[in-house]
């Protein structure tokens, strides 16, 4: 059984019930429809992805740790890390419990390792002040280590069932091309939050943000879009536009080959394999320009990810 699946398993949805408006964009309730929860329901029925994460048995915690590994990754390279380190720690007592190093290490290749050390962080938080459960309230779950606007939202909607808007970039796509005929590439603002809340569905919201984000990542995509298999196309203020190209400041994009992130990346591969501190010199073979070696080696040290030994590296304890 699915959380956010089937509607059958849940009951009819009710249609889009209110609207509203927002200084940033005079909107109608014609320019509403293009959201409107009953389509986009019905079309995610039939074309959801089958993610543990959305199964009616993910606890608060798997929720919480889906969202953070999310970030800025790609799903198939979430999932089997994400299955492994539930099966590990599946309570966030379990993650709390276990040293900095085992998380660094379980969190594997998949990129910006800091997370991990911030959702053990955050599991902490929830042991020591909420008995060993995830807060509830947004702005409860915002004060947790890692854990910002977009994700206390989801957590509050996906694993609490709370009416709140959950915009990431998937979703302000959709609502930008939809609503305001815009294909704005930049990053997640304010206004565009503003914009979901007034068209968010006043019942079966969190399943109805869960349909646009699935429309934003299969469909209504950053290039180029599936326009012909979108079920809100009639409505779509951009299509019926033309498809406008974005004629605003570009998105910026982030190299990665020969970065300092790659350099840290090498490294923590050495260190993960080591069982015993790691000698400086046996460093040097990570990466051949000796400066930046050193650089993204003090990183490491700086953001907690690696500790100093004398004149060897490891993992932090």
């Amino acid at each position: 059984m699915t959380r956010f699946s089937k509607r059958s398993r849940r009951g009819p949805v009710a249609r889009l019930t209110h609207h509203a408006t927002i200084d940033v964009v005079s909107t109608t309730d014609s320019e509403h429809s293009a959201l409107d929860s009953e389509r986009l329901l019905a079309w995610y029925d039939g074309a959801a992805r089958d993610l543990p994460w959305r199964t009616a048995d993910a606890t608060p915690w798997a929720v919480l740790t889906s969202e953070v590994m999310l970030q800025q990754t790609p799903v198939n390279r979430v999932l089997p890390v994400y299955e492994a380190w539930l099966d590990r720690w599946p309570t966030p007592a379990h993650c709390a419990a276990a040293s900095a190093a085992d998380v660094v290490r379980a969190w594997g290749k998949l990129g910006y390792p800091r997370r991990a050390l911030r959702l053990r962080e955050a599991a902490i938080c929830c042991v020591e002040r909420y008995g060993g459960a995830l807060p509830r309230d947004p702005a409860e779950l915002r004060t947790l280590p890692g854990v910002g606007t977009y994700t206390a939202a989801a957590v509050a909607a996906f694993a609490f069932g709370h009416r709140i808007a959950v915009v990431d970039t998937n979703v302000k796509r959709v609502a930008s091309r939809a609503v305001l005929g815009v294909d704005d590439p930049g990053p997640v603002s304010a206004e565009d939050r503003a914009l979901v809340a007034t068209v968010l569905p006043a019942t079966d919201a969190p399943r109805w943000s869960v349909a646009v984000m699935e429309l934003g990542a299969l469909i209504c995509r950053a290039g180029p879009p599936r326009c012909a298999s979108c079920p809100i196309a009639s409505d779509c203020r951009w299509l019926a536009t033309g498809a406008p190209t974005w004629d605003g400041p570009a998105r910026k994009t982030q190299a990665y080959a020969g970065t300092d992130r790659q350099v840290r990346g090498r490294l923590l591969d050495v260190l993960r394999a080591a069982h015993e501190p790691v000698p400086a010199v046996a460093l040097t073979g990570a990466w051949h320009l000796d400066e930046q070696r050193e650089r993204a080696l003090a990183s490491l040290v700086e953001d907690g990810l690696a500790v100093q030994v004398g004149s060897a590296y490891a993992l932090p304890t």
